[in-house]
């Protein structure tokens, strides 16, 4: 039986699953190294974690993948590699076998997302070599956005940087994918909903009828929510300021803004929420208030954009684990048709609502996605 394995690389994460190469891909193996960067640990799912050296980063992550696949399943036969590619461009709506030219197009965008575009690509990279036989296939994390109207599509600027390629491209859209197949597959009569992926990256995505048509995100995963380490929305009078008063360089304000600003920078403590609502530093508690607040706005934001709202549904790390987030953000949201049952949330119950709008809580699913695709292209 031949495989599929996909390779999701986020900024602190790798995710990996192994799937028998079916018409309806199966899963035999999956995982996650969590934390690369710091105390990085590979953890698959249904064993042991295993550390990894300090500082270990993507590439060693996936190295540890690969020698872990390597002793759990020696019979795996795989052929064809599916990846997570953050940035797709202007012209990438769909997946892509992946060859040497469309490579060195991708890595034109590294710039547009410096922290996740070179992961992928390294990983890409990687994978290659360890099977080189095997077709790659990428999936754009901006692609489910590309059909977003002109006006959620632009930024203010003369029109030739438009045509150029600076548009408002959204992200997380293997995510958000997935989340449309289960909103019609488990409640079919919702048209307008608003999801919100919040991990250590987070947005937020306006859908009707199961397609995007507004992201919170822009340009580059810089944008809309604050994030573990990522700043959210920010006023671009700041990004001047920084460069003519404190003098730093773009490299510098690259870091400030990617690495060390978000819940970290905010509260001084960690840009895991799990340590920031463990903590009774008044501090976690200001970080914690600033990313609700922005959600609830961005929420507000999004249901105009649709004219109305039918469904929230919550996933991601924090989304689908952190009963404390979702009750924060919806609380006082009744004037949008939104009633929590508190028992529910508690419960991360598959829904969490009893007012008018449906809320819920889908833990989502990107490496299916990778899976189908990767398969319908070999």
């Amino acid at each position: 039986m031949s495989h599929i394995l996909t390779i999701n690389a986020g900024s602190s994460s790798l995710k990996y699953a192994l799937y028998e190469a079916a018409a309806q891909p199966r899963v035999v193996a999956r995982g996650k190294v969590g934390r690369i960067g710091g105390a990085a640990r590979l953890q698959p799912e249904g064993g042991e974690d295993i550390g990894l050296p300090e500082g270990t980063d993507h590439g060693g992550a996936l190295v540890a993948v690969l020698e872990a696949l390597e002793t759990s399943h020696p019979e795996a036969r795989i052929e064809v590699v599916g990846h997570r590619i953050v940035h797709g461009g202007p012209d990438h709506a769909a997946p892509i076998v992946l060859t040497d030219t469309v490579l060195t197009e991708l890595e034109g965008y590294c710039p547009y997302a410096p922290l996740h575009q070179p992961h992928n690509l390294a990983g890409v990279r990687a994978a290659m070599a360890a099977f080189p036989e095997a077709r790659q296939v990428a999936c754009f994390d901006t692609a489910f956005h590309r059909g977003h109207p002109f006006v959620n599509d632009t930024f203010a600027l003369p029109r030739a940087y438009y045509e150029k390629g600076v548009r408002r491209y959204g992200f997380h859209g293997l995510s958000y994918d997935y989340i449309a197949g289960e909103i019609a597959r488990r409640a079919p009569g919702l048209s307008r909903v608003v999801v919100a992926h919040l991990g250590n990256g987070a947005s937020m995505c306006a859908l009707r009828d199961g397609a995007s048509v507004a992201s919170t995100m822009g340009f580059s995963a810089l944008d809309g929510l604050p994030m573990g380490t990522r700043s959210g929305q920010l006023d671009p009078g700041v990004v001047l300021y920084l460069m003519d008063q404190e003098g730093m360089s773009a490299e510098e304000i690259s870091d400030l803004l990617y690495k060390e600003s978000g819940l970290k920078g905010m509260s001084g403590i960690s840009n895991d929420m799990r340590e920031l609502e463990a903590s009774d530093h008044p501090h976690a508690a200001e970080a914690i208030d600033y990313f609700t607040f922005r959600i609830r706005r961005e929420l507000g934001a999004l249901a105009a954009v649709l004219g109305g709202l039918d469904g929230v549904v919550f996933c991601g790390g924090i989304g689908e684990n952190s009963a404390m987030i979702r009750g924060r953000v919806c609380d006082g949201m009744a004037w949008l048709g939104i009633a929590l049952d508190t028992e529910a949330n508690a419960a991360n119950a598959p829904v969490i609502s009893t007012g008018a709008v449906r809320v819920m809580v889908i833990p989502t699913d990107e490496e299916i996605v990778i899976a189908r695709a990767a398969l319908a292209l070999s």
